[in-house]
């Protein structure tokens, strides 16, 4: 079975959220279970650099000027790069400039990306079609609108990472992208009287994945839809729209192999944990107290991640004698605000404003309790990684960390399936709740370390995402 996965970030390559963790690991499981994958991104700087020896497969002019299509691999996975300097020679953010500006022309090179992918099923690569085109939010998402307009030779997949982001461009483009006006409709690639990308992938393709099974149901009710309620609920009800979870790759994520920590441990060998606590305190500079219990957050600074909620329920860590480290960037209300925090509790509350892989690390397997008290969360994978880790997650009710967090109730403790906390509200009482929670189990720590190994117990690898991935590939090609 052929397998061409179409993206536009790659772990670690170029990453600036979860969508590039998926793209790193996901093909990589699926060649291990004999699905022949590949992937096609545009040849950005880093890409570029990660994969220097490529050789050309085509050489074309298109819509969107003059295209060179290589093909080199990267961890074992075969990657075709779209190099055209003009559209993608840019260091940095693949999508907008050092100001936040978005490109202006991002129409132009999102809708490439997606002409090749559907080209590639019909032979612009001579000794490799593509039999399954499956792409990946909305910068792909012209992929099955450009299957569908050349007749359908390959069955498609689209996967919503984040529904929030539709990818709107004017109407005036449709004829410079090569679609037919009868294409611009509702029942086709308009939205609010524009383009979307993301619908394109959402009405054109054969079945839609969402990246947990909560999400795929969230994103069919008014709060969750961004206006595509309709739609959505008619794929769910045709049976097209599927929530499989994203998985953690443990080459990277995993305790006793990880590469950023030097404190190794595992299940039956916890004393590298303490040891990781020990230097993260010292890293923070908060009290190396093992008795205190240590909250971390790895995130994003926006209202989606919660942080808001954290602010404004921090003192309850305080006062209980907790300690709290952040790492991440984004609003700048935000990062005023933890910093305050921060000034206000330097005994407690510590905060570095930015990203730095090998540090998210060492927060992951020397924190007690990882944060993720997100409003929405399609998946979400740092609640993974603490499930790994023995950091328990604390998380709100929704989207994939409804699907992978199990709140340590007496009942659920006793039943031997509790590993985190979870509240259901979004405001800051269910926050509070939460973290009062996680400080009555702290209490008993005979019940914690029996949490934290029913915890680490959990199997969320990308072979059981490969596995559900193959079945439905199998069963569209069946159809």
């Amino acid at each position: 079975m052929k397998v061409l996965h179409v993206c536009s970030e790659l772990y670690p390559l170029l990453k600036t959220g979860g969508l590039a963790d998926v793209l790193g690991a996901l093909p990589a499981a699926q060649k291990e279970i004999g699905i022949d994958a590949r992937i096609l991104i545009p040849a950005y700087p880093a890409i570029v650099r990660g994969i220097p020896n490529t050789w050309v497969v085509a050489e074309f002019d298109s819509f969107a000027g003059h295209v060179v299509l290589r093909y080199g691999e990267y961890n074992g996975v075969g990657i075709y790069l779209i190099d055209a300097p003009h559209l993608y020679a840019r260091e940095g953010n693949p999508y907008h400039d050092q100001w936040y500006n978005d490109y202006a022309d991002n129409y132009r090179r999102f809708a490439l990306l997606g002409w090749i992918g559907a080209e590639l099923a019909t032979g612009l690569d001579y000794w490799w079609q593509a039999e399954v085109v499956h792409s990946h939010d909305w910068h792909a998402g012209l992929t099955a609108a450009y299957l569908h307009r050349n007749g359908r030779p390959a069955k498609s997949v689209f996967t919503i990472h984040n529904l929030a982001y539709p990818g709107l461009f004017a109407y005036h483009h449709l004829f410079e992208l090569g679609f037919p006006p009868e294409m611009f409709h509702v029942n086709g690639l308009e939205l609010h009287g524009q383009i979307s990308y993301l619908k394109a992938g959402l009405f054109y393709s054969d079945v839609v994945t969402a990246v947990s099974p909560t999400y795929a149901k969230e994103i069919t009710t008014p709060e969750f839809s961004y206006g595509l309620q309709g739609l959505l609920n008619t794929l769910d009800h045709q049976g097209r729209l599927v929530g499989i979870l994203n998985g953690v790759d443990e080459n990277i994520w995993h305790p006793n192999n990880d590469p950023y920590i030097t404190e190794h441990y595992k299940l039956k060998s916890m004393t590298g944990k303490k040891k990781n606590k020990s230097e993260l305190q010292a890293y923070f500079n908060l009290p190396q107290d093992e008795k205190a219990l240590l909250f971390v957050m790895v995130t994003r600074l926006t209202e989606q991640k919660g942080v808001d909620l954290l602010i404004e329920c921090a003192d309850e860590i305080v006062k209980q004698g907790g300690q709290l480290a952040i790492l991440g960037s984004g609003s700048p209300h935000l990062e005023g605000g933890i910093q305050h925090l921060a000034y206000l509790y330097p005994q407690n509350i510590a905060v570095k404003i930015g990203y730095d892989e090998a540090l998210s690390h060492l927060m992951v397997a020397g924190g007690d309790v990882i944060l993720v008290p997100s409003r929405f969360e399609p998946c979400g994978l740092t609640q993974l990684y603490g499930l790994k880790y023995g950091t328990l997650p604390l998380v709100r009710e929704t989207g994939g960390l409804a699907d992978t967090v199990v709140h340590s109730s007496t009942e659920n403790i006793k039943e031997r399936v509790a590993t985190g906390f979870v509240f259901k509200d979004a405001d800051s009482n269910g926050l509070r709740w939460a973290l009062n929670e996680a400080f009555v189990l702290w209490s008993k720590q005979h019940s914690w370390f029996s949490v934290r190994t029913v915890a680490m117990e959990q199997d969320f690898s990308w072979r059981l995402a490969a596995h559900r991935y193959g079945d439905l590939y199998r069963k569209i090609l069946a159809n």
